[in-house]
């Protein structure tokens, strides 16, 4: 590179090689020895660049930084040897005075004349002594990490100036800033007390020689301070505009001269500016300010974090905010695809089982889909389906003719209803079709249980048969009870019957074997719970039973209703109780001691759920209530305007949902946390002048109603409503 009159900031290669360094030590011949001999130790540091290839030689420069920068490096020339030999006498005329930083806002070494004709300040105390040269190093050495940084900048804020001067220890650093991306120097600079002994930087970090000022005039273009401004910011995130622009307002010519006053104080003088110009702003300049603002403190926090990071604050945010973190950005809606995260989302909801499209043409191309994630979305469109999508019209099961259907089971998709016309018919759920009638009972069915083909059922003619719903085959008849078998429960190949011989018999349904009876109530047993451990039975004796059927003996008799015991629940630790005295309660079925007993109902509790510690009761009295039954306390009364009119006959509830029957002719769905009706899913023209919902079953996306009436104003069908989604 050219002397004083080289090339400007458009171009012209950085050239100090060692010629340059022996030209330097001639200008500089009034000077001592020791800072000659400075000067040769940094020989070696006195390269010339020719290509930006150079520059790899320079401590603290990778290729990364110059692939960020290769578009914005221009050089500039570098001062003349008349210039650096006055600095440097200056700097020897003064070498026995103290130093200390200089002072922010009072210029920069190497600067020239200030504004106001004031002289330029030394640059920076050198090497005192061959003695101490090693300390000094150090020193200097500690110096350089503490001196002020700051890059060069043109005017549009598109090229990076490398500014090289020669002097001791006046050698430019490159190094990267605090993000990473953008190039600037390490230049130290030290300066002796002033006369008034005040000292301070010459530019500490974070302050930015304005426009105009001499060091600007003499240096170029101004050279903003390593800490990031907020116009960097603005002007660092790409497709964004250098600075907003006030439309059809022309900038006021005072406008730079009060930047350049700003630019000159100090930081708390700043703030003390700010805050004041903050007073004086009308609310929509500051509204205008906070729209500016604002934005740059944005922070892509997630795409920041590791993936496993990431993804594990993503797991706390509720399903629906997880749709809408996939729309933000690509990256976002990768992490929201997570198979793992939507697996957790699906088994908080009891979803089980993933669901894979076989019809790939759904998918984009190239993109990978979380199967749990369609399992979820699945699953809540079926909701939604329940809540507030169309009722289409329901498939019609006629068969029963004119008699009361009394039981009623529903798996997969195969219905069973059982009826006193002494029959069981097996429908088909999916075309509404009756595919079997069973046939040999000689009397009514008053009770069923099913699991998967296998098809059991008790009768008034006092014997249970066991049935193959696919063939129509009766296998077993069982024989031995002396009366109706009015309840059983199915668990595994083994099934208890309990009937109004007051006794209850065990019976293994492969072989048709009774292999235990269990005696000891003194009425008809009306209800019977079965783990596969223990047997629970309620009784029209008012007592509630335990029993171990492998010895065949009542462990606990539960006392303390007032009226028969028609309802049972049983999870294997808590026995719930409903009967005729209105009460329900909640038994301990190790100790056999009553935990709770639940009141609020006025009449019969004729059926009941229980589910992870929540029981619904529904009643006579024509409400349904939801307890907690480790609490005692009563959650919701599902009752209102649009309560039931008559007896609740039946009732099913999900996660979400309660699903209830009546006399009154319909069924209801209500929300299970709020309480809250949710409207009618079946509602007969008959209802309220005789036809009634006996019974109901649900799945998660068919509901099943048994409907009828004692006086002939209902034909007794099954209707079969499907809210299952089309994934087609």
């Amino acid at each position: 590179m050219s002397g004083p009159g080289g090339p400007g900031p458009g171009g012209g290669k950085l050239d100090i090689n060692r010629a340059g360094v022996a030209e330097l030590e001639g200008a500089l011949s009034g000077i001592g020895r020791r800072r000659a001999r400075g000067i040769v130790r940094k020989r070696e540091e006195l390269k010339g660049f020719n290509s930006l290839d150079d520059l790899l030689h320079v401590k603290g420069i990778t290729t990364r930084i110059l692939e960020l920068n290769s578009q914005r490096m221009t050089c500039r020339r570098r001062p003349s040897s008349e210039e650096a030999a006055r600095v440097l006498a200056e700097e020897e005329e003064d070498v026995s005075a103290p130093w200390e930083p200089e002072r922010s806002g009072k210029g920069s070494p190497g600067s020239g004349p200030e504004a106001d004709g004031s002289p330029e300040q030394g640059a920076q105390e050198s090497v005192s002594s061959r003695a101490h040269g090693e300390q000094q190093e150090e020193e200097e050495e500690e110096e350089e990490e503490e001196g002020s940084c700051y890059s060069e900048e043109g005017e549009d804020g598109s090229d990076v100036y490398f500014y090289y001067t020669i002097g001791e220890r006046w050698i430019d650093y490159l190094q990267r800033t605090e993000e990473g991306g953008l190039l600037r120097h390490v230049r130290p600079k030290m300066k002796r007390k002033s006369e008034n002994g005040l000292d301070g930087r010459a530019l500490s970090p974070g302050k930015k020689l304005c426009k105009g000022s001499e060091y600007s005039r003499t240096l170029g273009a101004c050279m903003p301070s390593p800490t990031t401004t907020f116009g960097d910011l603005r002007n660092a995130k790409p497709g964004q505009a250098r600075r907003r622009r006030i439309p059809s307002v022309a900038p006021p010519p005072e406008l730079q001269d009060w930047l350049r006053t700003f630019q000159r104080w100090s930081g708390p003088e700043k703030l003390l500016a700010l805050d004041e110009l903050i007073d004086r702003c009308e609310p929509s300049q500051i509204k205008y300010m906070m729209q500016v603002i604002e934005p740059q403190f944005q922070r892509d926090f997630i795409s920041l974090l590791p993936k496993e990071l990431a993804l594990y604050v993503l797991s706390f945010l509720e399903p629906r905010d997880l749709l809408r973190a996939a729309q933000t950005c690509r990256y976002w809606r990768v992490l929201a695809e997570d198979n793992l995260l939507w697996r957790e989302k699906c088994r908080e909801e009891g979803i089980e089982e993933p669901l894979n499209l076989r019809k790939r043409r759904l998918l984009s191309p190239g993109f990978m889909y979380s199967p749990w994630k369609f399992a979820f979305m699945r699953q809540h469109k079926i909701d939604m389906n329940w809540r507030s999508g169309e009722l289409k019209a329901p498939k019609v099961l006629k068969g029963h003719d004119d008699h009361v259907i009394t039981c009623l089971q529903f798996c997969g998709n195969r219905i069973v209803s059982g009826s006193d016309d002494n029959t069981l018919k097996v429908w088909s759920a999916v075309t509404g079709e009756c595919v079997q009638t069973l046939v040999g009972h000689t009397g009514g069915v008053w009770s069923s249980q099913m699991r998967d083909s296998i098809v059991i059922s008790g009768s008034t003619d006092r014997t249970l048969k066991v049935w193959n719903a696919d063939t129509g085959e009766c296998v077993h008849t069982l024989y031995g009870h002396t009366s109706t078998v009015r309840c059983m429960h199915l668990h595994g190949n083994r099934v208890v019957s309990g009937s109004r011989d007051a006794t209850l018999r065990l019976w293994d349904i492969e072989t048709g074997q009774c292999l235990h009876v269990l005696m000891g109530h003194v009425a008809a047993v009306r209800c019977v719970q079965y783990d596969g451990h223990k047997v629970v039975s309620g009784a029209y004796d008012y007592t509630v039973k335990v029993w171990d059927p492998e010895s065949e003996s009542c462990t606990h008799t539960l006392q303390g209703h007032t009226n028969r015991v028609y309802s049972l629940q049983f999870d294997g630790t808590h026995i719930v109780s409903g009967s005729l005295d209105t009460s329900i309660r909640v038994w301990d079925v190790e100790s056999g001691n009553c935990l709770h007993t639940l009141m609020g109902h006025q009449s019969l509790t004729s059926g009941m759920e229980l589910r992870d510690n929540i029981l619904v009761s529904g009643n006579a009295d024509s409400t349904v209530k939801i307890w907690d039954i480790k609490t005692g306390q009563c959650l919701q009364t599902l009752q209102g305007p649009s309560k039931h009119q008559s007896a609740v006959t039946c009732l099913q509830f999900s996660s979400k949902f309660v699903v209830t029957s009546s006399d009154d002719g319909t069924v209801k769905l209500w929300d299970l946390k709020t309480g809250e009706f949710v409207r009618n899913l079946v509602a007969l023209e008959s209802g309220g002048s005789g036809g009634v919902v006996w019974r109901i079953r649900a799945s998660n996306t068919k509901l099943v109603c048994a409907v009828g009436s004692r006086n002939g104003t209902e034909e007794t069908k099954l209707l079969v409503l499907d809210f299952d989604v089309d994934l087609k």
